[in-house]
């Protein structure tokens, strides 16, 4: 099985953000890392080829750690950002991924969800030529944009199924007397849960409810240091300059402001019993308007 896992780089959630002149954020700052929810989609992917059999009948654990899955089986991470975002592929490679591509080109900067996922589909496109790809796993959204748009983009312009938001994730792989194989998911809304399958290849999103992202070992991160990363361009993809970046994006962003400051939203009521405060609560709310 040969899992791709879209990671992207992403800066700290807590961080002051700052754009340049175009309005486009700045990254690769101190604190920029792994976006959290692709941690997530990182674990699914390990899982699932953790739990399928390998043909050859060896044991998953090719080194004997839980580290990393066998040769048979396969989880690359892929992302597309500036030199700065292989410390997402870093942080992937050292939870357990086999390998890992990174779209490196300084015509992509500046690309909305739409550009960006004409890339992916394109390098995702590229390892399948290579070695076909089965599943690709994404987070259920990046914490810089929260768009939460990009996979449903990859599976349109691939022509692959989509499921979206799952919290379960089983894959039936083919076999040499019945190619193909499925993915079933389950995913949970307000009102119902839903369970949905799809021929493979798919493209699936996972919520945080998924899987609880490992650790990495110390031999993991040390091991990450090594691996050599795939670094490749836009020309290596077939693609123009102009599919991507400002010009190949269908939104522009017009202006940015500054995050206003937070004031005090805390107020501490008290009282002898709960008449009493709901009293103070409710004088406060006249107060305010309400």
């Amino acid at each position: 099985m040969h899992v791709v896992a879209l990671v992207k780089h992403v800066p700290d959630v807590q961080s002051a953000r700052s754009f340049t002149a175009e309005h486009r954020l700045v990254r690769g700052g101190p604190d920029d890392s792994l976006n959290e929810l692709d941690e997530d989609c990182l674990e699914a992917a390990l899982h699932l080829v953790e739990a399928t059999p390998t043909s050859s009948g060896q044991d998953d654990d090719e080194s004997g750690d839980g580290a990393r899955p066998t040769r048979t089986h396969r989880v690359t991470a892929l992302t597309v950002g500036p030199p700065a975002a292989v410390g997402a592929l870093r942080r992937a490679l050292a939870m357990g991924a086999t390998d890992a591509v990174h779209v490196s080109d300084e015509a992509v900067a500046g690309s909305d969800a739409v550009a960006t996922a004409r890339v992916v589909a394109a390098a995702v496109d590229h390892l399948h030529a290579q070695h076909p790809v089965d599943l690709v796993l994404a987070g259920m959204a990046a914490l810089d944009g929260l768009g939460s748009l990009v996979p449903s983009a990859v599976a349109a312009l691939l022509g692959w199924p989509q499921l979206t938001l799952a919290d379960r994730v089983q894959v039936e792989p083919g076999s040499p007397g019945s190619p193909g194989g499925a993915v079933t998911v389950r995913r949970t809304t307000a009102h119902h849960v839903e369970e949905l399958r799809a021929p493979l290849p798919a493209v699936v999103s996972v919520t945080d409810q998924a899987f609880r992202p490992r650790s990495p070992s110390l031999k993991g991160l040390l091991a990450a240091r090594r691996t050599p990363v795939d670094v490749i361009g836009l020309a290596d993809l077939g693609l123009a300059a102009s599919t991507a970046g400002a010009a190949g994006s269908t939104t522009r962003v017009l202006d940015v402001q500054p995050r206003p400051e937070l004031a005090d939203q805390v107020r501490l009521v008290a009282g002898q019993d709960g008449r009493d405060v709901a009293a103070e609560l409710a004088d406060l709310l006249v107060e305010r308007g309400f």
